[in-house]
């Protein structure tokens, strides 16, 4: 669909003007694409600030933010995230990969006005935002990707902390095997918090998710992201694990991607892999540092992404 053309959908729901608990104000709503599916998604912040585009982690929704509510007005931006197919609010979309959810996104800039936007990515946001550069490269200004998910190689997979690495073995099993595994996954996550899977991970990222304002944050993310079932969790599992449907080489964006050496959910190795294959990329690593570190740098790399955009 070309960008001049009106798209076939309609909003539900008005814009208000709420604040969170921290005071973040908010502007929440979703679309009816021409598919019939729906699609949530939220605007953070002051209305007169610079929009970012922000993808976040697996599993994951529109709440995802900040701990610190002071952040992102302090930098003068406000971010828009929508909820991926089958999380939160947005319908599920069987079989999908990652370019079907770039193309949802373009149709969320339409219907927002919004031209051009620098894009902000959280672990399995990476390839997701990776796939909108590639397939709307003028909708992009920048990219950021932070300790982005990548495919992985056998020897990488022994690495992993130990609930994902039975999310790899149950997903080459199938669809079935690996929704059964999530949806476990999912009840511990509602009884308690994603940070009770992760007992095994660097003491860095226990530290961090130990913070009871991460915590709180982080359980309003997942709770809402899992509200509907484990279903598109491994939708977007398999996407993301299996071959991607576009080209790394293909985003001619500039990408800077940040990493820790000590990242026990996505590996290192594997994102020097990817960013090896970008046509304009720079890999910034965090030495003693893991998965969760993207929390404590995100102001310096949203700061980055800005100069960039």
């Amino acid at each position: 669909m070309s960008r001049g053309s009106k798209p076939q959908f309609e909003r539900e729901g008005g814009l208000g003007d709420p604040q969170d608990v921290d005071g973040v104000r908010y502007q929440d709503s979703a679309l009816v694409l021409t598919d019939m599916r729906r699609l949530a998604w939220r605007l953070w912040g002051e209305p007169d600030h610079r929009t970012v585009l922000r993808l976040q982690g697996t599993p994951g929704s529109r709440l995802h933010r900040h701990p610190d509510a002071r952040l992102w007005r302090d930098a003068g931006v406000r971010m828009l995230a929508a909820d991926r197919p089958g999380f939160g609010g947005s319908s599920r979309l069987p079989g999908r990969g990652l370019s079907a959810v770039a193309d949802d996104l373009a149709l969320l800039l339409d219907e927002l006005g919004l031209d051009r936007v620098p894009v902000i990515s959280f672990s399995g946001g990476g390839p997701h935002a990776l796939a909108f550069a590639a397939r709307h490269p003028d909708r992009v200004s920048a990219v950021t990707v932070m300790v982005g998910a990548a495919p992985l190689a056998p020897d990488e997979r022994a690495r992993l902390v130990a609930v994902n690495r039975a999310g790899l073995e149950a997903a080459e099993r199938g669809w079935d095997a690996l929704h059964s595994h999530l949806d476990g996954m999912r009840q511990r996550i509602l009884s308690g918090g994603s940070w009770s899977l992760l007992d095994d991970a660097p003491a860095g990222d226990r530290e961090i998710m130990s913070d009871p304002a991460w915590q709180r944050v982080d359980r309003a993310n997942t709770v809402e992201a899992l509200r509907e079932g484990a279903e598109g969790w491994a939708d977007e599992t398999l996407a993301l694990v299996g071959a991607w449907d576009f080209d790394p080489g293909s985003v001619h964006a500039q990408v800077t991607w940040w990493h820790g050496a000590d990242d026990a959910n996505a590996p290192l190795s594997a994102a020097e892999r990817v960013v090896a294959q970008l046509p304009q990329a720079r890999l910034n690593v965090w030495y003693h540092q893991g998965h969760f570190a993207a929390i404590r740098h995100e102001p310096e790399a949203l700061q980055e992404l800005l100069k960039r955009a």
